[in-house]
């Protein structure tokens, strides 16, 4: 059945402000609860962090003193989603724990938008990072069996593997070729559009986790692993914000920005298996949808366009978290030595790179190497969760030929 979200009214927008009971929201059970759930959980997350970010710099580029106003309402009720959302998680885990399943996120949700998306640059683009992202989550698994003597297997339950990516300390590049080629906003499909934005917010959410957790660890090497890794997700923000089309007006971005959000509360809606958690996510987009009518009168009222111009006519398939270990480990096989130049991709060292490693690494190994080979020292070997037949685990290789 389709849904189109312009065709539907929500709760009005008076009547959705909540009291602090209904903010009181009971986590989730970190022994017990789908591992899917937590990830939606942190995805969402993101998505209304970027709303609510999106919304502030809009306004401080404002003059309109009622445009301001009608931004400022909605943020507020987009503040309470935030907080309902996020403090979802589950109230014993660890920034670790955390961490790991927001590295589970990046990669199952890159990965589903990489084989969905239909341009073939922004599928390369996703291509790329998710490689990225799934070297991530085993230093980091590393490190949390290390430090917490407990396995990564517990928090992704064998749903994503734990093996080497593209290996971390290559990931470093010169921020220039960090920039990518946005997509053309008159003829770029909605759906590149929905996974530009929803994979921009996933990474912004995760960059901005990563710098305040990172400092609050005793231990040296989860200190250096969190500033290691932070750094990149700062190239991955701009890698995938890059994508976006720089001449949509601002309006043009609170409608999408507004779709987006009832376009994943109604994916998450269609696919959460936990029925308290669905509720929230139907409330949420019962709310959403008159945001998002809020943003359609706003964009006619002072942009002089109809939202339909812009907005696809009904939503996409529903985003779905699912493993992508077939698809990962072809992604593996093929594209593990790619690094960037300029706004494309290459297999061959250069210059700029280069010069970008030396300087980083010192001539020292970095943390994320660092943690493996301490890994290996305590335990004999490194941790890897591997599943589902009798294929090697990519080993750690140098990316780029030289």
């Amino acid at each position: 059945m389709t849904f189109n979200p312009l065709e539907q009214r929500g709760i009005p927008l008076d009547r959705q402000l909540r009291n602090w009971r209904e903010l009181n929201v009971e986590p989730t059970d970190p022994d017990h609860a789908d591992p899917y759930t937590r990830c939606r959980i942190i995805a969402l997350n993101g998505i209304e962090v970027e709303a609510l970010l999106f919304s502030h710099q809009f306004a401080r580029h404002c003059a309109d003193l009622d445009v301001k106003r009608q931004l400022a309402e909605v943020r507020y009720i987009e503040q309470q989603q935030q907080k309902v959302v996020n403090w979802l998680l589950p109230a014993p885990a660890s920034a670790l724990e955390t961490t790991i399943a927001y590295e589970q996120v990046a990669v199952d949700l890159t990965a589903w938008v990489a084989r969905m998306e239909p341009d073939p640059y922004l599928k390369q683009a996703y291509q790329f990072g998710v490689l990225e992202d799934f070297d991530h989550l085993y230093r980091y698994a590393n490190l949390y069996e290390m430090i917490q003597r407990r396995k990564a297997e517990r928090i992704v339950d064998g749903l994503t593997e734990v093996i080497p990516g593209r290996p971390t300390k290559y990931h470093h590049r010169h921020p220039h070729d960090n920039v990518r080629e946005p997509y053309d906003k008159t003829t770029a499909a909605p759906i590149s559009k929905l996974h530009a934005l929803t994979i921009m917010s996933a990474e912004q959410q995760t960059m901005n986790f990563y710098m305040n957790v990172g400092p609050e660890y005793m231990e040296p090497i989860a200190r250096q692993l969190y500033q290691e890794i932070g750094l990149i997700e700062e190239e991955h923000v701009t890698h995938y914000e890059s994508l976006v089309d720089p001449g949509e007006t601002w309006w043009e971005r609170l409608v999408n920005h507004e779709y987006n959000e009832c376009y994943l509360y109604h994916s998450f809606m269609e696919t959460e298996s936990d029925p308290r958690i669905r509720a929230i996510w139907e409330l949420h987009l019962n709310m959403e949808l008159e945001h998002l009518h809020v943003a359609c009168d706003l964009m006619r009222a002072h942009d002089d366009r109809e939202p339909e111009e812009v907005l696809a006519p009904e939503l996409p398939a529903p985003v779905t978290f699912e493993p992508n270990k077939a698809y990962l480990r072809e992604l593996l096989d093929t594209q593990i030595d790619l690094t960037t130049l300029g706004t494309g991709y290459v297999r061959e060292a250069h210059e700029r790179f280069e010069r970008m490693q030396e300087n980083i690494h010192g001539g020292a190994e970095p943390p994320s190497e660092q943690v493996i080979d301490l890994h290996r020292e305590q335990y004999g070997t490194d941790y890897r969760l591997e599943t589902e037949g009798e294929h090697p685990a990519p080993e750690l290789r140098q990316q780029v030929k030289r």
